[in-house]
């Protein structure tokens, strides 16, 4: 990875509003962790006025920077139980882009309604130019779907409602 790839990586997480972001690979771990809505980005990548305490080594060829986006190998969802009504809600695992269908001219991956099998994809979610099928823990009904198709969904961000079987 290089400059350009963290430069644009930063860029992208400002823009999305996350948090915090974490990008491990093997030889380099990178932390981004935003304040809010401060701009500490200029035009050019560069970041200004960041606290000292807030950049350390996490190993000799890592690095944590203040910012904030997360592309983890785990694509796994995490799957919450809502409390009101028995509803299991699926949840970004990253911070990407959604997509309901794999291509333009495909059909969804999933509709409200369907019947859905563990380990289906419901969606994908694309990240740094990957893009991560987001797969069903359980099997149930969609009862709705609350993220619109090619909108940007921040980790942990509620995707679907699914009425478990």
């Amino acid at each position: 990875m290089d400059i350009k790839d963290i430069q644009n990586l930063i860029k992208f997480v400002a823009k999305s509003g996350a948090q915090e972001v974490k990008l491990e690979m093997e030889d380099i771990k990178i932390t981004i962790k935003t304040g809010g809505r401060s701009n500490n980005i200029e035009p050019n990548g560069i970041l200004q006025n960041v606290n000292p305490l807030s950049i350390s080594a996490v190993t000799p060829q890592s690095s944590e920077v203040p910012l904030s986006e997360s592309k983890g190998a785990d694509h796994k969802k995490d799957d919450s139980s809502s409390e009101d009504d028995g509803l299991i809600t699926i949840k970004s695992p990253i911070i990407g882009t959604f997509y309901r269908k794999s291509a333009p001219d495909k059909p969804p991956f999933v509709e409200v309604g369907d019947t859905i099998k563990e380990g289906e994809v419901l969606c994908v979610i694309e990240a740094m130019k990957l893009f991560n099928e987001i797969e069903s823990e359980l099997a149930g009904t969609i009862v709705k779907i609350l993220v619109d198709d090619a909108s940007p969904v921040e980790f942990d961000q509620p995707l679907f409602l699914i009425k478990p079987h």
